[in-house]
């Protein structure tokens, strides 16, 4: 190996056909005419025949003149193939590392050193790829490259990345440098370890690794630091356990030592989603590098695990000479991957001791969770930033774009907000603007209120002096305000999974002067490849977590530009709607990028988003040691929060959300997450949200249409479909509460309508619902003469799917699905016939959906077309009453008693759904006699109304002493279902929180309050007076009570009995509170 052993150029042979042939030629010549060959050895000129006697031997036929020839090359060829041969295979033996040995099968090894041999024979530069495949059919790709390997660039470029619909993972990874550092092999192993198949007993291939650890336990290297502590994972049964686990070549070619440091690392990383890491100095043994960094990664791709730790590393000027990557198995949780790299300085500035390495472990750790965003802008455009500094910047633009795009969406748009802010003239500024974040919120030395805003005036005053462009200048001017409004960030948190800030809402509602209320509190999570906010109106609040996952980047940034929109929307909805529970109103919508990725990827990423969000919201509101110690809390209260499913999270995600609640040391972890599969109440399976939709329906068919569903039929119309929640338990409750009265002219949903004027038959629906298939399933031989089935798979099905709610006539709409804005300002025309009298398609329509209709639309349709719309936060507000009663049974209830009672449990809650619907609704209709507004402004002014009066109870409750606050408790004990209130009521103060107590109170008694006396009772009340009227109220009601007792057990006659008990019901609280 002249080359790499003396630096010398080896001969070339000539392989272009010309110069064989003539090559050929003259040794043929040579041997024929001997004083040619001598007399002019490189000569190919023409020489004239010259006969000689003939010999024996001498070849006469063409045949036999290429047969020798051919014999003569490959003499030749071989002689040289041996001679490199012979030069190579001791270099090599003698400079490849141990491990390289120890770790790599023979006939790779020969592969190699073949391969080697024909690059330095043909002269070519050391660069090769080779492709084999292992006995169990994964792929290997071999990288031969001279000098130690650039592992970054080849990881980049690895074939098979998550992007693509055929990916493989990588199972293993291997990277050897020779000793001189001429040499590296670098091997990628792709496709899943099916199986753990153990050839030998992991008794025999762990042998050694058991017998290392036997000495361990018996203390043979106490006060070794370089060997684990003794410790119970160490104990045979726990090892070897452990060692079943993992595949036989990772225990066969490990390092005993090495092997026991890196399971204590898969330990303290299993059944999370968190990355440990250690870093020692290497063994004699190991001369070619300095360092040993492990590390262990749950969850991770190991493509990106490899990538992320290589770019920290080549960051910090530390060259990989060695990288062993193994993926074990974590059960349930998923996997672990294992890396060991072997690493030396590049040059001085790299890392010389262990305690240089603690920035660069807490970077590495920060990488599987940050955005591609960040990584760009802090290890390619400005290293110098650091990730912190990088996070906070990329965190401030998603937020930015939401708020500012309203503004001008052309000079805000998602991409110029980034690129202005972190714009090579401006980056220092974003960088002081985030220096000032991290300052105001350090956790032993943050700035003082004064020192802040001096600090703020300094940045301020460099805005308006050296930033010309007034779109740069409104985004640094917005980010410090958003700084200075910023209560809580858990960007100190060691372990993170992503970059948290808890907001006032003033810094977001002075974008959004025009929103009819104030949110009590906003946060933002920033993470890998996701934004997400929650907005809620109450400090005890619950609401749905939502994924949107838009298909494309133009559409991605359609989804940013509206991001706090629809979360805002979405959660005032909700606070609507929560008007009869202790709960206030929240939402959080989870935006997640995953533009250029496989299906697998995106389903990937989704579950990575919804672990990286829960686990930061957790950051903000537990209350740990870590959490005192590391955040500083310019709020200074406690923060409960309750989250529960909505688009696209998963029965998984449920599970993992309440056990990491459990983890993180949430209170009541069961509490936080509502619709669990075992220990919740599936709203789907018991049809909780269209019991109330369905109870909407019944009393609006009366009041509106003047028809009684139970004795005369009426037709109906529908979006979403039969696999669907509300809409497939509307179909089954229409069926049993009203039989062939409920004519189902038309169901649409994401696969196409299915349309009949004379009515869908309802047990082809009920099948559809049972089987959870969609409407396109509906067989066609069950429609009347008229009816039709339409497929979203054309454009003519296309579009008559996406019409069929306005073009189809019924007496009742029904939106049980469907897109938020669906029917807006722009289009609600459409909803009219098309004869030009302004008739509506259908007069009544109960919002099953949410957000179905804008505001704007639903007083047009009234105004302009008479159409009665019960808005959604009435129609559809029993799903989340349910959700609150499964939070009251998760906090008072065990497990156990929960199962034991859940079918009682269920049917009471039933009951009360019901009954709630119902004192709402007619309440609608007494407002709507009495004033004659539009529905939807009525059930909005019933549901601002409550919450008035709660927050006033509130107010009202936090003056009293516990003692006084208990003669309150029954309003609390009423709402319950009775089952959970025999149960375990006593409970109330020793499992829940104090606030949620005050909320439940205050929430029954408003709830009672304006479904009795109306809403004009309570709005004529001052704010000052209104709570302490309101628990005047209950002890007055006891009082009428006793006088009503008194009446009915008096000498008066019947009829003036009667007339008096009805006055006491009437009016005898009122007057007794004189008013």
């Amino acid at each position: 190996m002249n080359r790499l052993l003396t630096n010398k150029r080896s001969n070339v042979l000539k392989s272009a056909l010309g110069q064989a042939s003539r090559r050929k030629d003259n040794v043929l010549r040579s041997r024929m005419h001997p004083m040619l060959s001598s007399a002019r050895p490189n000569a190919y000129e023409f020489v004239p025949h010259q006969r000689q006697s003939e010999v024996p031997w001498q070849p006469k036929e063409n045949s036999d003149i290429q047969r020798v020839t051919q014999q003569a090359m490959i003499h030749e060829l071989t002689m040289q193939q041996n001679s490199k041969i012979a030069e190579i295979v001791p270099w090599f033996l003698e400079q490849m590392p141990s491990s390289y040995f120890n770790s790599v099968p023979e006939d790779f090894r020969l592969d190699h050193i073949k391969a080697i041999t024909a690059i330095e024979n043909a002269n070519m530069d050391l660069h090769m790829n080779l492709k084999s495949i292992l006995p169990d059919g994964r792929l290997v790709l071999t990288y031969i490259r001279p000098g130690k390997t650039k592992l970054l660039s080849l990881v980049k470029h690895l074939p098979w990345n998550f992007s693509s619909d055929d990916y493989l993972p990588i199972s293993r990874a291997q990277v050897f440098t020779s000793e001189d550092g001429k040499l590296s092999i670098s091997m990628f192993v792709f496709g899943d370890e099916k199986t753990v198949a153990h050839i030998l007993p992991v008794e025999v291939a762990g042998g050694k690794i058991l017998e290392l650890a036997n000495e361990i336990q018996n203390e043979h290297y106490i006060g070794d630091s370089s060997f684990p502590k003794p410790s119970h994972l160490f104990e045979r049964d726990s090892l070897l356990r452990y060692l079943e686990n993992c595949p036989e070549s990772y225990i066969v070619r490990s390092d005993p030592r090495r092997f026991l440091k890196q399971m204590q690392l898969y330990h303290k990383v299993t059944g999370s989603e968190c990355m440990d890491i250690s870093v020692e100095r290497s063994q004699n043994e190991d001369a070619v590098g300095d360092f040993w960094v492990d590390v262990a990664v749950a969850n991770s791709l190991p493509q990106i695990a490899l990538e992320n730790a290589t770019m920290v590393l080549s960051e910090h000027n530390l060259d990989i000479v060695r990288s062993h990557l193994d993926m074990l198995s974590d059960g349930a949780n998923g996997n672990i991957c294992m890396l060991r790299l072997l690493v030396s300085p590049t040059d001085e500035a790299g890392p010389r001791s262990l305690e240089s390495f603690k920035p660069i472990v807490e970077e590495m750790k920060r990488t599987k969770w940050l955005d591609p965003s960040t990584m760009n802008l802090v290890f390619e455009k400005f290293p110098w930033l650091g990730i912190k500094r990088g996070e906070i910047i990329t965190a401030m633009c998603s937020i930015l774009h939401p708020l500012m795009s309203s503004k001008n969406p052309f000079a805000f748009s998602r991409n110029h907000i980034y690129d202005l802010v972190t714009k090579k003239r401006y980056i220092r500024i974003s960088a002081d603007i985030a220096d000032l974040f991290l300052d105001r919120f350090h956790p032993t030395n943050n700035l003082s209120d004064e020192d802040f805003l001096n600090r703020r005036e300094i940045i301020t005053k460099d805005i308006e002096e050296n930033v010309e462009d007034t779109i740069a200048k409104d985004l640094f001017m917005k980010m410090i305000d958003i700084v200075e409004h910023t209560l809580k960030t858990n960007i100190y948190l060691e372990n993170r999974y992503a970059l948290g800030i808890r907001l006032d809402s003033k810094a977001i509602q002075h974008e959004y002067s025009s929103r009819e209320e104030e949110p009590y509190g906003v946060m933002f999570c920033h993470g890998r490849r996701f934004n997400a906010f929650h907005v809620r109106f109450k400090d005890v609040a619950r609401g749905g977590m939502r994924l949107v996952t838009p298909n494309s980047p133009e559409q991605f940034a359609l989804e940013s530009a509206r991001h706090y929109d629809e979360c805002y929307g979405l959660a005032y909805a909700q606070q609507l709607k929560n008007k009869d529970i202790p709960e206030g109103g929240s939402k959080a919508v989870n935006l997640i990028d995953c533009n250029g990725l496989s299906a697998e990827a995106k389903q990937f990423v989704m579950r990575k988003s919804v672990k990286a969000f829960t686990n930061t919201i957790l950051d903000l509101i537990v209350d740990t040691d870590e959490t005192r110690d590391l955040i500083v809390d310019r709020h200074g209260q406690n923060e409960v929060i309750y989250l529960g499913p909505d688009e696209q999270v998963t029965v998984d995600d449920i599970n993992w959300i309440v056990n990491r609640a459990a983890k993180r040391g949430y209170k009541t972890p069961n509490a936080f997450m509502s619709s669990k599969p075992k220990a919740g109440i599936n709203h789907k399976q018991y049809g909780v949200t269209s019991e109330g939709v369905n109870t909407y329906l019944e009393v609006s068919l009366q009041k509106v249409l003047g028809i009684n569903p139970k004795c005369e039929p009426f037709t109906i119309k529908l979006t979403g479909g039969p696999d669907g929640d509300v809409a497939g338990n509307e179909i089954l409750i229409l069926d049993r509460e009203y039989g062939d009265n409920a004519i189902i002219v038309g169901i649409a949903d994401g696969s196409g309508c299915a349309e009949d004027p004379e009515g869908l038959d309802h047990q082809e629906l009920i099948r559809l619902v049972k089987s959870t298939l969609p409407i396109c399933e509906f067989n066609p031989n069950k429609l009347n003469a008229n009816g039709k089935i339409y497929h979203a798979n054309n454009e003519e099905g296309i579009k008559a799917r996406n019409s069929m709610h306005n073009r189809l006539v019924a007496d009742v709409f029904v939106p049980a699905g469907g897109r938020p804005s669906t029917i807006d300002i722009q289009n609600y025309k459409t909803f009219l016939l098309p004869d030009g009298t302004g008739t509506p398609s259908s007069k009544l329509i109960i919002e099953g959906a949410n957000l179905f209709i804008t505001n704007d639309a639903r007083k047009a349709l009234y105004e302009e077309a008479g159409v009665h719309i019960v808005k959604d936060s009435s129609a559809n507000k029993t799903g989340v009453i349910t959700s609150s009663y499964e939070i009251c049974s998760a906090m008072l209830l065990t497990d156990e008693e929960f199962f034991e009672n859940k079918n009682k449990i269920v049917d009471q809650i039933l009951g009360k759904l019901r009954c709630l619907a119902r004192m709402e609704a007619e309440l609608l209709f007494r407002e709507y006699d009495r004033e004659a507004d539009a529905l939807p402004k009525i059930s909005q002014r019933v549901s601002s109304t409550i919450n008035l009066a709660t927050d006033a109870i509130i107010k009202e409750l936090s003056d009293l002493s516990p003692e006084e606050e208990r003669e309150f408790l029954q309003l609390f004990k009423n709402h319950l279902p009775q089952i959970i209130a025999e149960l375990a009521f006593d409970r109330v103060y020793d499992r829940m929180p104090p606030q949620y107590i005050k909320n439940a109170i205050a929430s029954c008694l408003a709830s009672k309050l304006v479904y009795k006396e109306g809403c004009q009772f309570i709005n004529k009340l001052s704010t000052e007076k209104l709570g302490r009227i309101a628990l005047d109220y209950v002890s007055k009601e006891k009082d009428m009570v006793l006088l009503e007792e008194a009446v009915k057990g008096s000498n008066v006659g019947e009829e003036e009995k009667a007339k008096i008990l009805e006055i006491i019901a009437i009016g005898g609280i009122r007057s007794a509170l004189k008013l």
